[in-house]
């Protein structure tokens, strides 16, 4: 017995090595990803010297754009069944947030701020400022819900209508969280987490947030996978994650915020939403006056990329009530 135990640890160092060098997933260039997540109508804009992965489609003369903001490591590409409805009669504009994407983290005029709500919501404010969009409608899901509300909150006189799919905002209380998010906000865990990253641990995070597992495809693991490869999209989504721990120390003020904005406002929600349950959108619905609040009861936290259908139709409906 005495003589296999050496073998045996020695085994299974082998294979714990082994193992690690095939997580090892390095870097990739924002060049190394365009050809394959940037075909038209994607364009990038130098913003400050902040690069910038957005698409602009539909109608120019739309007299209300309607702006589309992703959720945590999450893209543009969570709206492209919206999109695909919308542009025919819609100006639709969806953009990769600082952090992630093929945008990735702050850099050029905006390298010292950080990846809290609010300077999110002035990164977009600037940004539709640049396009020269005065008067719009926005939309969000999960953090790229609590920009939007913050969006309204900072430029009311130029927000018409909100949108919040899944939003954030409230003291976060959720029932399950995915495996990766949970490693990013673990110390020493999350310096891991920049250098290891399995593809298997990116598709149970997917599977998480789906109301159905059975719809996440191999190539929606790859979308998701591979632009967490972006060069320094792992970095900052740790450091979105501490910035997030400071939102939450001051939700009070949040709650003041989104109690006081007053414009048409549609809840969209995933009634399998674990990580923001749907108790949260009757809390949006409550404070909100006046909002419409629909659930789509087989969904998850990203109803908007899940079943874009049904998602769209309810929009549409809102947009034609609050003309």
């Amino acid at each position: 017995m005495s003589r296999w135990l050496p073998r045996a640890i020695g085994l299974l160092l082998m294979v714990s090595a082994l193992a690690l060098a095939l997580s090892r997933a390095p870097d990739r260039s924002v060049e190394s990803l365009v050809a394959r997540w940037a075909p038209p109508p994607s364009q990038f804009i130098d913003l400050h010297g902040q690069l910038v992965h957005l698409r602009d489609e539909g109608p120019r003369d739309d007299a209300l754009p309607l702006v589309l903001l992703h959720g945590t490591a999450a893209s543009l590409h969570t709206w492209e069944g919206w999109a695909a409805v919308l542009r025919a009669q819609h100006r639709v504009i969806s953009f990769d947030l600082p952090g992630f994407g093929l945008t990735g983290p702050f850099a050029g005029r905006y390298a010292s701020w950080s990846y809290r709500g609010d300077d999110l919501a002035r990164f977009v404010i600037e940004l539709l400022d640049t396009l020269k969009v005065q008067r719009f409608a926005i939309g969000g899901n999960s953090l790229g819900g609590e920009v939007a509300w913050r969006v309204a909150a900072l430029a009311p006189d130029r927000v018409q209508r909100l949108v919040l799919v899944d939003a954030a905002g409230y003291a976060l209380q959720p029932e399950s969280v995915p495996l990766g998010f949970r490693l990013a906000q673990v110390p020493l865990a999350n310096r891991l987490v920049e250098w290891l990253l399995p593809r298997g641990l990116v598709e149970d995070s997917v599977r998480n947030v789906y109301g159905n597992p059975a719809r996440v495809t191999p190539a929606l693991v790859d979308r998701y996978f591979e632009l967490q490869l972006r060069e320094g999209n792992r970095h900052a989504l740790v450091q979105r994650f501490q910035a997030q721990a400071l939102d939450q120390q001051s939700v009070d003020d949040a709650i003041a915020r989104i109690r006081a904005l007053k414009l048409p406002t549609l809840i969209l929600w995933g009634g399998r939403d674990r990580l923001i349950p749907p108790q949260f959108a009757q809390r949006f619905a409550h404070d909100i006056a006046g909002s419409r609040r629909v659930v789509f009861d087989a969904l998850g936290h990203v109803p908007q990329e899940e079943d874009p259908a049904a998602t769209t139709a309810a929009l549409q409906a809102f947009w034609h009530e609050a003309r």
